[in-house]
């Protein structure tokens, strides 16, 4: 039976009158949220016991926000030290563009599956993802619905933890001296530049995400990704 849901669209910035400005939040039921809750539960203790949720990930997880993020990569060690040697050192902050909206069913359930979530919570999600339709409810009337074929639903309380860990393996990418941090789907790789041969290395890393979302069918919000290098870095610590 296919299960029909109402979207919100709740506004981010930009024009009030261009529609991509809007992000599309799901409203489920109490009863439906709390089913999640133990459903995210049991794939959250299940991923803990085997450390298999990158430590670099500070997003939707407990004990981890933006702040630590920051704390982790300025105050901590990685940029501080720099700092202190006198190096310099280039960050590259990637995004993706509607990343919860265009995650691939298939192959999120492929790495559910890598990851040996156990059979009967695999069959939850797969049931949570599949026949799904959607109608946007404004105060003045409603949409027709439409099928869902891809994207984890926002506003739910399992969407998030399923699109972690659709892009928890980017961090296998890098070679032990390129650093990775994100939160959720904002990502930023940086390392120490002292030569030719460590800029091509990272130039190399950069290569790789790119080639990583178009492997896995997310887009990089190229007017979004940034570049921050040498003395600016150094200005930015400061």
């Amino acid at each position: 039976m296919e299960d029909c849901y109402n979207i919100t669209p709740v506004f981010k910035k930009g024009l009030l009158s261009e529609v991509s400005n809007y992000r599309p939040i799901s409203l489920t039921s109490i009863f439906c949220k709390l089913f999640e809750r133990l459903i995210q539960n049991k794939i959250l203790t299940y991923l803990s016991d085997n450390n298999l949720i990158s430590p670099h990930q500070h997003g939707f997880l407990t004990k981890h926000s933006t702040c630590s993020q920051l704390l982790e990569t300025v105050s901590l060690n990685d940029w501080s030290v720099a700092l202190r040697n006198e190096h310099v050192v280039d960050v590259v902050y990637f995004d993706f563009a509607k990343a919860f909206n265009v995650v691939s069913h298939v192959k999120l359930i492929s790495k559910l599956q890598a990851y040996g979530i156990d059979a009967t919570l695999l069959s939850i999600v797969i049931d949570f993802l599949t026949d799904r339709s959607q109608r946007v409810v404004l105060r003045a009337g409603a949409s027709a619905f439409s099928k869902v074929v891809i994207g984890v639903p926002q506003g739910s309380v399992l969407g998030p933890l399923l699109f972690l860990l659709y892009i928890n393996d980017i961090t296998d990418l890098f070679p032990g001296h390129v650093s990775i941090k994100h939160y959720a789907d904002d990502i930023k790789i940086y390392m120490e530049i002292n030569n030719i041969s460590d800029a091509a290395v990272f130039q190399n890393s950069i290569n790789l995400v790119r080639e990583w979302a178009q492997m896995w069918q997310l887009k990089l919000a190229t007017t979004k990704c940034v570049l921050d290098s040498g003395e600016l870095m150094l200005v930015f610590i400061l």
